[in-house]
């Protein structure tokens, strides 16, 4: 074990949802349109099965751009909501805000590095990417510019698959049990995806991350290819 035990990372909260529509049938406002979406999660009390697709009782409405092994859990810091609901002007906003499954304590994009891998529960998790932030998000809180403002000040969140399945409950602690690679902070891969960092060289380095997903692998390795022939 890598950490100790007063500096280990918890869960908040372990949040559930399936996908439910929204909005007003016939509304010509984008924002009043009916839309179908797994975003609206519950707190669970009491242990969740944690399998490799992700926590039973969970699911996502478009599931080309959301679920499967590499992104099974979606986390965001606690310690984020505090600052959107100053500069936001949202006093509702809190866990589950971001959508997320699990609502950490302990853990922020600089911590946390990809390929990170966490015991929680009788599980065993594995960092994979930061967490991409769609159109959803701004949707649910009517803020249309909340993607741009999640790229530039990094706080994203992240992805984890699902090494071994368990059971997992909020209150208990992430002990990091590996860290194969601490060059690539949450906070440095987005620095490399959205920040303007568009150097072939960092674009490679990060593609080339064994544990980084499949999915970001490729869209960096295009990237590399455009930023070679421009």
């Amino acid at each position: 074990m890598l950490e100790e035990p007063e500096s280990r990372p918890r869960l908040v909260q372990v949040r559930v949802g399936l996908p439910r529509s929204f909005g007003t049938p016939g509304a010509t406002d984008p924002l009043e349109k009916v839309w179908t979406t797994g975003f609206f999660k519950d707190a669970v009390v009491g242990p969740v099965r944690l399998t490799r697709m992700g926590l039973a009782g969970d699911g996502q409405a478009d599931r080309q751009n959301h679920g499967g092994p590499d992104k099974a859990i979606n986390a965001y810091a606690d310690e984020h909501y505090a600052d959107w609901r100053e500069t936001l002007e949202l006093p509702e906003i809190g866990p589950g805000g971001f959508g997320e499954n699990f609502t950490t304590a302990g853990m922020r994009e600089p911590d946390v590095c990809v390929g990170d891998v966490y015991e929680v529960g009788n599980s065993l998790i594995q960092v994979s990417q930061p967490r991409q932030p769609c159109w959803k998000l701004a949707r649910r809180w009517r803020v249309k510019d909340f993607v741009v403002r999640v790229q530039r000040n990094g706080r994203t969140g992240w992805y984890f698959r699902v090494l071994r399945e368990g059971e997992v409950a909020a209150g208990e602690t992430l002990v990091l049990v590996e860290r194969p690679y601490p060059l690539w902070t949450i906070a440095a891969a987005n620095e490399v995806m959205y920040c303007g960092k568009r150097d072939r060289s960092a674009t490679l380095d990060l593609a080339a991350c064994p544990a980084l997903a499949e999915s970001w692998r490729a869209s960096l390795t295009r990237r590399a290819e455009a930023l070679d022939t421009a």
